[in-house]
């Protein structure tokens, strides 16, 4: 199996999707670390006794220190990074308190995760992955109405994903991301129960686009930013 044996961080593994993916993983043969901030997210995480998972309580992703301890020593071969936070709210209504809460949850802990993830698969040697998750208003920022101080974060997750590719490529280190629309979650059915949920992508069809794109079997693609948007 692609991942056989190879050490894969989740950040928001413990979420919708990061569940998706770190079930693939497992299935596939990989080890993952996942981080998680709140105990309760621990209890609840299905995976949690996986003898190939190992959970690190780590707080927040903001925070350079706590990124560096969870890759410290780590012989990695890729990084997924799902945590991020999502909040409506008209300009007027937006502080920069507010904003930087988005920037903080989305871009800066992708930031702080990409580089030392760089550094941990530099240190193994061999190269690697990188997947970060973005969002359609990344893509579509007329969008995001409504919702600018998230569609700035996440804009900046896919400016990030392309400028980082580069930068990295010639070490071997593959950097892409997927950016879904909403995806079809009891959360996001709850939020919008009348919604079609059936044009919304399912968790594990995002999931398989992000393990492609983690695996060895990518060999060439880099720096894109996937729409993942299902019939929506």
């Amino acid at each position: 199996m692609p991942f056989t044996n190879k050490t894969i961080v989740v950040t928001g593994g413990t979420g919708a999707l990061g569940s998706a993916v770190v079930a693939a993983l497992l299935d596939h043969g990989a080890r993952c670390i996942v981080p998680y901030r709140q105990e309760t997210e621990a209890q609840r995480f299905a995976h949690r006794d996986s003898t190939n998972v190992t959970m690190i309580a780590a707080g927040d992703l903001a925070d350079e220190a706590v990124v560096d301890k969870i890759y410290d020593g780590l012989k990695l071969w890729a990084s997924i990074h799902i945590a991020g936070g999502f909040a409506m709210g008209a300009i007027e209504n937006t502080d920069k308190a507010a904003l930087m809460t988005q920037l903080d949850g989305n871009l800066v802990s992708c930031f702080l995760c990409c580089r030392a993830a760089v550094k941990a698969i530099k240190a193994a040697g061999g190269g690697g992955r990188i997947v970060n998750v973005a969002a359609r208003p990344a893509l579509e920022p007329r969008s995001g109405a409504g919702m600018a101080a998230y569609t700035i974060a996440k804009s900046s997750v896919a400016a990030l994903t392309m400028a980082l590719a580069e930068e990295v490529a010639k070490d071997g280190i593959l950097v892409n991301a997927v950016a879904p629309s909403i995806m079809d979650t009891a959360a996001n059915r709850k939020a919008m129960p009348k919604a079609d949920f059936a044009q919304w992508p399912k968790v594990e069809e995002v999931a398989a686009t992000i393990l492609h794109l983690a695996s060895p079997d990518n060999a060439v693609a880099r720096g894109g930013v996937v729409p993942v948007y299902g019939k929506s």
